[in-house]
């Protein structure tokens, strides 16, 4: 391998680089984030753009949601243990640094729902009473001095996952979500007063979110209803009627290449100030503005908005609508939290938390091209692609290993985010795609849906379609080639070396699925009809999934495999490594584990991470 800046940094160096996101803002415009400075993602607080943080909260275990209240100096966040995803929220009082949990049930699962306007109560789901229900509740936060109120269960779920999107400007209504796929959700409204429940989503199959009541009897938020890709719509709470108001594209281009999604929105009651986000083939692009005209037909006066360089996410409006913050990164770029003055374009944007890179040089950090490959039925697949420091594209005489990086999902999308793992394996002369196959969301709800239950398969020759692309480039050695996935994509890296056994030296395998009836068995029971959906149900479809389960197949394994999991996973449980990991082995083919009994579906801690991508460097070296 060519010398490289990794060689003389390791991996510690890269996973080093602080992760800052999730912005919210309190009503005098304290900005709070989450970020991993300290090892997890903690809350952190900074008055001003540009100012020193400080960290307000101080576990070991990792923060996963965090709102500001509406009313007052303080805010609401979430936690788990030991990454088990069953978590707690807490309650922080910024005058006063107190913190108090609202909940104190480690058993069960709480999931982030809405603060109430006035400040005194949120509201939030969990299966608190039925592992595999998630049920409505209200608490009381109390004040300062006041302990918090015990929560009133407002309603009983139908069974599976239940969201609160969000909680009414009169604080007497919710809008609950309750999705039956990544791609099929019901809306409704849920009257606090009278328990009764009002459906606005109209029976096909659409997705809602970014939800937001106008004042006006209608509720914003980003859809896909009526159409082939998401927009801003105005929903109307009378009649459940959808108004497309910014984002719309009656024509949305062939998906796969040029079908782009709005996926952030913010808006502001107050002002009519309104921004959103849309997802164009990964790279955001940014747009703001305020609604005007009629209230049923509602119009999008745009104002200037800032140059966007990679990605944005968390959208979120300060006092007054005066500033928008949100995430920023791109391949190149940590993530962070920017700010702009609203209309004021990109003279006012501002690192209002500046990232560093711990040192390491530009050189260290590699931006990827965005190619597309032709599969086995002539659709073109849309893929990033980076070769390493120092390689000639067009010369074979140096050819460097290549891994092909699979995301999970499978409804997920490969974004040019900053990874600091990717940055470390090219630095380490290794060359990296990264396909977004049939079945990936980002190119439109029928692209989407191209690998649903007995098209499962064709995702997987996609991605064989990927390295027969990579045996057309010239830097890349053909017979160093690695499969390499998370979650979903762990399963896509076993269905790969068994499908295909022959293109592959090594595949490393983090929290994969290996045998879909087992999965579906033991996963989270909340989760089991959201993803039947998605793979087909063990009542119907019971010898298909058997039939391309990568362990019904494991004899064809011939490349040495590294598996990586997480004891408390909830959602592809531990038992798929270990079994997966036996068979590999009583085959005589070379097999490496590493399970954190501490961790779940992500490695959260960076001691763990560190040691994770410390053993599969070696590992991929010892065999790549």
């Amino acid at each position: 391998m060519p010398d490289t800046v990794a060689a003389g940094y390791g991996v510690a160096r890269f996973l080093a680089i602080e992760h800052v996101d999730s912005p919210t803002l309190t009503p005098e415009g304290r900005l709070l984030v989450l970020a991993d400075t300290s090892g997890t993602p903690q809350v952190w607080t900074a008055d001003d753009p540009g100012a020193w943080p400080s960290r307000l909260t101080p576990h070991e275990e990792r923060v996963s949601a965090l709102a500001a209240s509406p009313a007052d100096e303080s805010f609401v966040y979430a936690m788990d243990r030991g990454s088990d995803e069953r978590d707690q929220l807490i309650h922080y009082d910024l005058a006063t640094g107190v913190e108090r949990p609202l909940t104190d049930d480690p058993e069960s699962k709480h999931a982030w729902g809405a603060w109430g306007p006035d400040g005194d109560r949120v509201a939030y789901t969990a299966n608190r009473e039925d592992d595999g229900r998630f049920d409505v509740f209200v608490q009381e936060v109390g004040g300062p001095e006041e302990q918090a109120g015990n929560p009133e269960r407002v309603y009983e779920g139908p069974g599976g996952w239940l969201n609160v999107a969000a909680f009414g400007p009169e604080g007497d209504r919710l809008v609950l979500s309750k999705p039956h796929s990544s791609y099929d959700e019901d809306l409704f409204v849920l009257d606090l007063d009278t328990g009764e429940t009002r459906t606005l989503s109209d029976g096909d199959e659409a997705t809602y979110s970014h939800v937001h009541f106008d004042g006006e009897g209608g509720l914003l938020c980003v859809t896909n209803r009526d159409s082939d890709t998401a927009y801003v719509g105005r929903l109307s709470l009378d009649s459940g009627a959808v108004t497309p108001v910014a984002g719309y594209d009656e024509e949305p281009g062939e998906p796969g290449t040029d079908a782009w999604d709005v996926d952030a929105l913010a808006f502001d009651r107050d002002t009519g100030r309104l921004a959103y986000a849309v997802n164009e083939g990964g790279y955001s692009s940014l747009h703001a503005g305020t609604l005007a005209g009629d209230v049923d037909q509602p119009e999008f006066d745009p104002v200037e908005t800032p140059a966007v360089d990679g990605i944005v996410q968390g959208l979120t409006f300060g006092p007054h609508a005066e500033r928008l913050a949100y995430t920023s990164t791109s391949p190149t770029t940590p993530y962070g939290v920017r700010a702009c003055e609203f209309g004021d374009g990109d003279d006012s944007v501002t690192d209002w938390t500046p990232v560093g890179r711990n040192g390491l040089p530009d050189a260290a950090f590699h931006a990827p091209e965005t190619v597309h490959y032709e599969t086995f039925d002539g659709r073109e697949i849309p893929a990033y692609w980076t070769l390493p420091p120092g390689v000639d594209a067009a010369d074979p005489d140096e050819s460097v290993p290549a891994i092909v990086d699979i995301h999970g999902g499978p409804e997920h999308q490969r974004r040019p985010w900053f990874y600091p793992t990717k940055q470390y394996f090219l630095n380490r002369g290794y060359a990296v795609l990264e396909p977004n196959v049939r079945g990936s969301s980002g190119y439109g709800t029928a692209y989407s849906h191209l690998d649903d239950v007995e098209k499962r398969m064709d995702s997987v020759a996609d991605v064989a379609a990927g390295v027969e692309w990579l045996h057309g480039r010239p830097a890349v050695d053909d017979d160093r080639i690695v499969a390499y996935g998370r979650s979903y994509g762990g399963f896509m890296v076993l269905a790969a070396i068994t499908e295909y056994p022959d293109l592959w030296a090594a595949a490393v395998d983090f929290v994969g699925i290996a045998d879909f009836t087992t999965f579906l068995e033991n996963t989270g029971e909340w989760r089991r009809s959201h993803r039947e959906a998605e793979y087909g149900s063990l009542a119907d479809d019971y010898e298909f999934l058997k039939s391309i389960s990568p362990l019904s197949h494991i004899d064809d394994v011939r490349c040495p495999l590294f598996v990586q999991h997480g004891a408390n996973d909830p959602r592809v449980p531990v038992g798929e490594a270990e079994q997966v990991a036996e068979a590999v082995r009583e085959r005589g083919v070379p097999v490496e584990t590493l399970i954190f009994d501490d961790e779940g579906h992500h490695t959260t801690s960076r001691e763990n991470l560190i040691e994770e991508f410390e053993t599969i460097a070696e590992f991929l070296d010892a065999h790549v």
